[in-house]
């Protein structure tokens, strides 16, 4: 889907690790929600309260998900998904554009 149709956005931007990520919030008729960002390079470890799934739309990124011992890279086209209550770690090497979908139901 290269576009959201018929959704209300949030103003203000989610500002996290000094503005190196950044990310808007997207609110869906049904009340669903997910974000558009930006990730400049760094090394950043996020926690979750919902399930998320995390699209990237360009760029890349190398992530340790939750319980793995392994770093997997994923780039343009890519996703993977993070439990609920957890912590996922990330390597950014180049701006990486994602969209960040949430899933309050697991």
């Amino acid at each position: 889907m290269k576009q959201f149709d018929h959704v209300s956005v949030v103003k203000k931007a989610n500002i996290y690790f000094d503005g190196k990520v950044t990310s808007r919030t997207v609110i869906f008729p049904d009340g669903s929600q997910k974000t558009l960002g930006i990730m400049l390079p760094g090394e950043y470890e996020f926690g979750t309260a919902a399930a998320e799934t995390m699209e990237i739309l360009a760029g890349e990124m190398t992530v340790l998900l939750p319980g793995h011992t392994d770093w997997l890279t994923y780039r343009s086209g890519d996703s993977f998904q993070v439990p609920a209550e957890s912590r996922f770690k990330l390597k950014v090497s180049v701006v990486a554009d994602y969209c960040c979908s949430y899933d309050a139901n697991k």
